[in-house]
């Protein structure tokens, strides 16, 4: 019975060191908070001002990133880790304790600053020009990673009161493990390499990838993925290696060489196609666009035809024009004199194989845009005036039977 007053008397006279300890500790964190707040609100605000009045704009985007808010967090972590020595009649594992908290905390707050000032440097990299052709967000990536790595071993080996060494050497006896974990990376790593050197995909280029549904502009090109917009306004992600290992398109070429093409054909029907005679050609002869190829084919014809020296050989053996041909020279001749067109590039109006659905006539040239709204009004233009001359050639355009074609035959029957 005599014990117990007597502990609770040894406890009573180590209240006064104990409050000591507590006070010593709580004034410590006031402190801490105290200049947290001051700095935040006073140092960021006075930076923020002064960064608003350059015109600079990597003050900007570092501030945007928060890379300042994270490194003045490091301020109480500091006036903690030197202040508990301090502190009178604490015990040394308390007082370790804390110090290893504060250490950690320290090393997380600069490991966050790390990342946010390379996250700032690609995004300041980014206003360049150059950036497009190569981006380098990748290996900004592969930095963090690193970073973020080395940041977390360090914050472990402050909680535990070890050596970051040690922690090292064990991670260098699991290389097999973090290869494998970090397969992806290390594929997408080689890969963006390869992309970014050999300058195969850029932000901003038009690429098609079917396997993946991927029709329209690259936005984005990371580390591990390739962010594409479809024209529909969709988003595709494709992985970074797989344009290394897979086919795609790429349109860039077509951007930069200043004009697109056109690949499209209209089907004549075969029944209409047939010779000219003298007053048609005559008739023809009006439109400007003719003038030179009648002149030419008139005289090459009627040089052909006198080499015959017999004037009893019948009309079947002269060879004559016709109307599908002279079709084609007004076709060709209406692009080469299209402002629209190209004028540095193909330019070709063809004859395909005639098949079931008539005899295919394709006209293949270049716009001098790549401005895709342009481009398809000078397509239609184009096709729209080619559809209606064909009448003044007395060609017809294929097309299948409607119902309305149906009931005209059977009316007419």
């Amino acid at each position: 019975m005599e014990t117990l007053p007597q502990n609770l008397s040894q406890w009573w006279f180590k209240l006064p060191a104990l409050a000591h300890s507590f006070g010593g500790i709580f004034t410590l964190f006031i402190l801490a908070l105290l200049a947290d707040l001051i700095v935040k609100k006073q140092l960021i605000k006075f930076v923020a001002a002064v960064a608003e009045r350059t015109t600079l704009q990597w003050d900007d985007i570092l501030l945007q990133h928060k890379v300042l808010g994270r490194l003045v967090q490091t301020v109480p972590a500091l006036i903690i880790f030197f202040g508990v020595p301090l502190v009178p009649g604490l015990s040394e594992l308390l007082s370790l304790l804390i110090r290893n908290i504060a250490l950690a905390y320290l090393a997380l707050m600069v490991t966050l600053a790390i990342g946010a000032s390379l996250t700032a440097v690609n995004a300041i990299y980014s206003t360049y020009p150059i950036a497009k052709e190569r981006p380098i967000k990748g290996y900004i990536q592969v930095v963090n990673i690193i970073v973020y790595v080395l940041g977390s071993v360090l914050i472990v080996s402050a909680l535990i009161d070890r050596s970051p060494v040690v922690l090292l050497t064990g991670l260098g006896a699991m290389t097999a493990i973090v290869l494998l974990i970090f397969k992806d990376t290390i594929l997408s790593l080689v890969a963006s390499i390869q992309l970014t050197s050999l300058s195969m995909v850029r932000v901003g280029d038009w690429i098609e990838m079917p396997q993946y549904n991927a029709d329209g502009d690259v936005i984005d090109v990371a580390l591990h993925t390739v962010t594409v917009q479809n024209w529909d306004k969709t988003i595709t992600t494709i992985p970074t290696h797989r344009l290394i290992n897979e086919s795609y398109k790429n349109w860039r070429g077509m951007s930069e060489s200043g004009g697109r093409r056109i690949k499209r054909s209209i089907k004549i029907d075969v029944s209409s196609v047939r010779f000219l005679n003298e007053n048609e050609v005559k008739n023809l002869e009006q439109f400007s666009l003719l003038t030179q190829y009648l002149s030419e084919k008139k005289a090459e014809l009627q040089e052909h035809n006198t080499d015959l020296n017999d004037s009893n050989v019948a009309e079947v053996n002269l060879r004559r024009l016709t109307n599908l041909g002279t079709f084609r020279a007004y076709i060709y001749s209406y692009l080469k004199n299209h402002p629209k067109i190209h004028r540095d590039m193909t330019l070709l109006v063809r004859q395909l194989q005639p098949g079931e659905t008539g005899v295919p006539i394709e006209i293949y040239c270049f716009t001098d845009t790549t401005d895709w709204n342009a481009y398809e009004g000078i397509q239609a233009d184009i096709f729209d005036h080619i559809l209606a001359q064909c009448g003044q050639f007395d060609l017809k355009i294929f097309q299948a039977p409607s119902g309305a074609d149906v009931r005209t035959l059977q009316k007419k029957t």
